[in-house]
C-alpha cells in the first residue's frame, strides 16, 4: 500500500466498502455503511498489510480514514 488510492483499492477489496478518496478524506459520517465493525476489520486488515501494530487509542481518535491510513503507513 503505497498510496490513498491503494488505500481506497484495500477498502473496497477486504471490507466490500465502496468509497472515493474524497469520502476517505471526510468524516467517517460520509462513508456509507460505516459501523465499528468496519473500523476493527480495518485495523486487522492494515495490521496484517503493513506488517506494523496500530495503537487502538489512536485509531478511535482519527476524525477519518485518512488519518487511520497515516497512523498505518507513518505518513
Amino acid at each position: 500500500m503505497n498510496s490513498i488510492d491503494d488505500f481506497v483499492v484495500l477498502l473496497r477489496d477486504e471490507l466490500a466498502l465502496s468509497v472515493t478518496p474524497e469520502q476517505v478524506r471526510q468524516g467517517f459520517d460520509a462513508v456509507p455503511s460505516w459501523d465499528s465493525v468496519h473500523l476493527l476489520s480495518l485495523c486487522t486488515v492494515l495490521e496484517r498489510e503493513t506488517g506494523r501494530p496500530l495503537a487502538l487509542s489512536e485509531v478511535l481518535e482519527a476524525p477519518s480514514l485518512e488519518a487511520v491510513y497515516r497512523l498505518a503507513t507513518g505518513s
